[in-house]
């Protein structure tokens, strides 16, 4: 019993004494990036680039044969950044060089020497796989990006009221500052019939109150199939790390659905801020794409109490998982409405037949659509659509 109970306590000052070295490895990052520490960042905008784009592992004599082998599919494949901070140099300057002995001798070995460098921080692993630590980074790194812009746009601090999208309550005379969609057009003809008017005059109009239903709860959905991998996700991923720094800021719950063609990442509501800025930087674009059922596992995930509940959806694609996908993605908006949720879809790059469904799932789900032409805009799209809501 006695060797029982010391084994325990072992144990658990061993879990202790990881969890905080665990503690001061993130400080020491988040230090390193809160200081503009050059290589820091570039080792976490590396890292987060390898993720949006699939690669597995940083092995430095395949990248280096792909890239003597066939230099464009390796672009391609690896992108600007991941070939600049690996190498050292311009991608346009490889290009021009890439068949030249004495750079190809030059370039594996900076690629070595760079792959190597991220093994000794913990950035990867022996295998070249990226580890928890670069993950951390990554997100570190994502963060100071998306919140520098975010101070830039002025929506950091800014604090926005919660009684905009409430249920229609009673009726009152119009004053400035009233949303027009508010109007209470029945009522406000009657006012002008009852004073003999034959038009609508402002002292006439009435307008709905707007019942505040208190406590918000959103989830974000984000599209990780094969077609979004690279700049669209880091786009998304960006936008869902604005809009859940200034949704917990303002007092308000957010959730996260990560969707191909099954659920590959949920979290329920919460103001866990850290675990949703980590799970959003680990996500990799794969397969198929199945909105259908990212709709209906929402409906497990949002609270059943009463309160504004908000579903943003990102994709570039048609449901294509199921017999038939356009049927049962309706039928699941039709079920989240009847629930209590609303629905916005940011439809990226949609074809006719995309931005056709779109356009029925978010008349169904009272939301909105929103078709980005600038994936820069991803951002600014999602906090405008939180904007509506609160």
């Amino acid at each position: 019993m006695v060797g029982d109970a010391s084994g325990t306590f072992q144990e658990e000052i061993d879990e202790l004494s990881g969890s905080l070295s665990s503690q001061q490895e993130e400080d020491k990052l988040m230090h390193s990036v809160l200081e503009s520490d050059k290589k820091s960042i570039d080792d976490g905008k590396l890292v987060a680039d390898a993720i949006n784009r699939g690669v597995g592992a940083f092995n430095p004599d395949i990248m280096y044969e792909q890239l003597v082998q066939n230099y464009s599919l390796a672009q391609n494949l690896f992108g600007e950044t991941i070939l600049r901070l690996l190498s050292g140099y311009d991608p346009n300057y490889i290009k021009r060089n890439i068949k030249i002995p004495e750079f190809q001798k030059e370039l594996r070995e900076r690629i070595a020497r760079n792959v190597e460098e991220l093994k000794e921080k913990n950035i990867i692993d022996n295998d070249g796989f990226i580890t928890d630590t670069g993950v951390k980074l990554a997100s570190l790194v994502l963060f100071a990006q998306e919140l520098d812009k975010m101070v830039s746009m002025g929506v950091v601090g800014e604090k926005l009221k919660k009684d905009l999208y409430g249920d229609r309550d009673q009726i009152k005379k119009y004053v400035k500052g009233d949303r027009y969609k508010d109007i209470a057009l029945k009522s406000s003809v009657k006012v002008a019939l009852r004073r003999g008017k034959s038009s609508l005059q402002k002292d006439e109009l009435r307008t709905f109150e707007r019942k505040s239903k208190g406590q918000i709860s959103l989830i974000y959905a984000l599209d990780a199939s094969g077609s979004m991998k690279g700049k669209k996700l880091e786009s998304c991923k960006k936008a869902g790390i604005a809009l859940s720094y200034k949704a917990i800021e303002s007092k308000d719950k957010v959730g996260l659905l990560v969707f191909g063609d099954d659920i590959k990442e949920q979290l329920e509501p919460s103001y866990d801020f850290s675990t949703l800025l980590e799970k959003i930087t680990r996500i990799r674009a794969a397969k198929e794409t199945n909105i259908a059922l990212t709709i209906r596992k929402s409906l497990e995930l949002f609270p059943r109490t009463s309160q504004t509940k908000h579903l943003i959806l990102l994709t570039d694609a048609m449901p294509t998982v199921g017999k038939s996908p356009i049927k049962d993605t309706l039928e699941a908006a039709s079920l989240a409405r009847d629930q209590g949720i609303t629905i916005s879809v940011v439809g990226i790059d949609l074809k006719k037949e995309g931005k056709e469904l779109a356009q029925k799932l978010v008349e169904i789900s009272e939301g909105k659509l929103y078709l980005v032409k600038d994936l820069e805009e991803i951002d600014k799209i999602v906090l405008e659509d939180y904007s509506h809501i609160v």
